[in-house]
């Protein structure tokens, strides 16, 4: 391999994303802080409306995914860091994707699986890409 074409691997090239900046893979730290923002809700709601039980964590968070991952392009979460979700391709991700991948998130294993793009299960199964958006 010439250094040339070693230089071209970087998270998100075999699928067409660009190296840096707007487009390209959300880096990890953005998408921890992403997530904690969204828990921090989910349990804020939990304690608030329903005395924090376990089943009402796991609803609430799957609520605020499914309804803003299709509407706003992210979870507040998301956009609050600079991230949006995409169809790998950069379409819309459509409304039964961000559900098959909350499910999924849910499950935590698939989440914790990356491939060389740094997509993880979750994505890769449905078919989405979390990007910076600025």
């Amino acid at each position: 391999m010439t250094s040339a074409a070693h230089g071209s691997e970087y998270p998100g090239s075999s699928i067409g994303l660009p190296a840096s900046g707007p487009g390209s893979i959300g880096p990890l730290s953005r998408r921890v802080g992403g997530f904690a923002i969204d828990w921090a809700a989910t349990v804020i709601l939990s304690v608030a409306f329903f005395d924090y039980a376990w089943w009402s964590l796991l609803l609430i968070f799957f609520v605020i995914q499914v309804l803003f991952l299709p509407t706003l392009g992210g979870s507040p979460g998301h956009r609050i860091v600079g991230l949006r979700l995409i169809r790998r391709g950069g379409e819309w991700a459509g409304v039964w994707r961000p559900i098959v991948r909350t499910v999924l998130v849910l499950l935590v294993i698939p989440a914790a699986i990356w491939d060389k793009d740094h997509r993880g299960l979750h994505d890769l199964l449905a078919d989405t890409v979390l990007v910076r958006s600025r």
